[in-house]
């Protein structure tokens, strides 16, 4: 029991000694849930309802593209896997839990951990950075998101990520 609670701190000072680094970043999700290209699909909901994004208790699994523009052939610079799930009863609130896997050569390897609220009928909104790895690892941040386009009946969207972590 000792030796574990003594190799946990010592782990654990490792890092309080050590200056935290800002990285800043911005990058485009789109969120294609129809077409020949879906990247995002309901894979449960409330039996006997529509399993759609304005339908509570829709979960979706998602393995969308980071990229550096707008434009659908930019440059990728890592991959958005998790899920959300429509969390609010009037249909307006998703919640978020993904991982940034980067595969660009900066961060290649690295992740980041996103979790919360994201009220997609707002252009603008916040969610949090709760953890990371690789260069990222122990980052707590945030992300404004903002979207670009929305075509709800098709249920696919762009939003833009503004991304702000603090990390060792």
């Amino acid at each position: 029991m000792f030796l574990l609670a003594l190799a946990t701190s010592t782990e654990a000072s490792k890092y309080q000694f050590q200056k935290l680094k800002e990285t800043n970043m911005v990058f485009y999700v789109q969120d294609w849930e129809t077409g020949a290209n879906a990247i995002a699909i309901p894979v449960a909901g409330i039996p006997h309802k529509r399993w759609w994004i304005l339908g509570f208790g829709t979960i979706y699994a998602t393995d969308d593209k980071l990229i550096v523009a707008i434009e659908r052939n930019s440059s990728e610079v890592g991959r958005a896997h998790g899920i959300y799930v429509n969390s609010a009863l009037d249909g307006s609130d998703l919640h978020l839990l993904m991982s940034f896997v980067f595969t660009n050569k900066e961060y290649n390897g690295s992740t980041l951990e996103i979790q919360g609220a994201d009220m997609f009928f707002l252009k603008n909104r916040e969610v949090s950075v709760v953890s990371g790895t690789g260069l990222f690892r122990l980052a707590r941040g945030y992300a404004t998101l903002e979207t670009v386009f929305i075509d709800i009946p098709n249920s696919n969207a762009i939003i833009r990520w503004n991304v702000t972590v603090f990390h060792y």
